[in-house]
């Protein structure tokens, strides 16, 4: 398989994670609003959104401090923890399954194994398909869990705010640098890997030691990343004389000019424009979107056309960062969310206000 042709499935199987994301928070949110699972006493209050991204701001704070103090491992231990939660939440309100009573209660095991056996997958074996099967799991528990706990105002908002802040931290401030270059060789699901080749191995390449420094900030704040790999032909000449992996990635996939290892996009990339997916799925009414009859997953006109504006803003996304930089990505996913939602409820008959959420206001 020629370089262009692996660039081109690793792609497809970006598209592949994502669109798993987004199926599996549409199907998680019915079980999860029968679980209460709501992490908001009202969903339409417009400040959860701002609330949230102040929890954002102050984890991020954290995870700074811990790294000046050379103590990654809090960050480890804190992104593996809540791997496992999240797995149980999701197989817990899908699949409660073998239950057994334990001193006068009943505990559902699956639930439990499933969480153990992603944890312990992330602490012994951090390969590839671990980190994107526990990130798929967590992405989709975590925009299932925000998608019903923001109403459609509140979800807006908080895209706006967090494509902004992302544009900000990218292109302008630069912060995230740090906590990327911290958070990079942990090998956690912070991000997902896509592999140009099976042979790839995250564990033994590491991808803090072959990304440049502005890949790492954009992997870890969220947007997108790419590792471009020199070609066996390029020599140490051609490198003298300033024919570095970042110009031959500039240039593009050709095969004869570099190839590139894998993709690496953020999670925070998926999870976020797919919290108003679910959000449509969730709040919108059904008398006036009717459901689509479609199994398993909860989904309606404006959900399906958020899913298709992110997937959309994806490619787009992925076309700039196959040319040789990496970039922002909320701007382009969350805009594309948005700008499909408002498409698909505008065509389901409903009212601009409605669709924005500010006719109760």
């Amino acid at each position: 398989m020629n370089d262009r042709a692996r660039l081109y499935a690793a792609v497809a199987g970006t598209v592949l994670l994502f669109l798993l994301v987004q199926l599996g928070a549409l199907a998680l949110v019915e079980p999860f609003v029968q679980n209460d699972y709501q992490a908001v006493e009202d969903p339409s209050d417009p400040t959860n959104g701002l609330m949230f991204f102040a929890v954002i701001l102050a984890a991020t704070g954290g995870m700074l401090l811990i790294i000046k103090y050379d103590s990654e491992w809090l960050i480890r231990a804190m992104i593996i923890g809540t791997s496992g939660m999240l797995a149980w939440y999701v197989v817990a309100a899908i699949a409660p399954v073998g239950v057994v009573s334990i001193g006068g209660g009943s505990v559902a095991l699956l639930p439990i194994l499933t969480a153990v056996a992603v944890s312990g997958g992330l602490l012994v074996h951090p390969e590839w398909y671990v980190i994107d099967t526990a990130g798929v799991l967590m992405g989709a528990g975590a925009a299932g869990m925000f998608g019903i706990s923001f109403g459609i105002l509140p979800a807006i908002l908080f895209l706006l705010v967090l494509a902004v802040y992302d544009a900000i931290s990218v292109y302008g401030t630069e912060h995230m640098l740090t906590l990327a270059e911290g958070v990079m060789d942990l090998n956690v699901p912070v991000l997902f890997v896509i592999p140009t080749s099976l042979s790839y191995s995250f564990r033994d390449l590491g991808a803090g030691q072959e990304m440049t420094d502005d890949v790492s900030d954009e992997a870890a704040d969220g947007g997108m990343a790419s590792e471009t790999i020199e070609s066996d032909d390029t020599t140490e000449d051609e490198v003298a004389d300033g024919d570095t992996a970042d110009e031959k990635a500039a240039a593009g996939p050709a095969e004869d000019e570099g190839v590139r290892d894998a993709l690496y996009i953020g999670l925070g990339d998926a999870v976020m424009p797919t919290i108003l997916v679910a959000s449509a799925a969730a709040f919108l009414p059904v008398d006036a979107v009717p459901q689509l009859s479609v199994p398993v997953v909860t989904l309606n006109l404006p959900a399906l056309t958020a899913m298709l504006g992110t997937l959309t803003g994806l490619l787009i996304l992925l076309r700039m960062v196959l040319k040789g930089r990496a970039h922002a990505g909320l701007p382009l996913l969350n805009g594309g969310a948005i700008l499909g939602y408002l498409v698909g409820a505008l065509a389901s008959g409903v009212t601009f206000a409605q669709a924005v959420g500010i006719a109760s206001f």
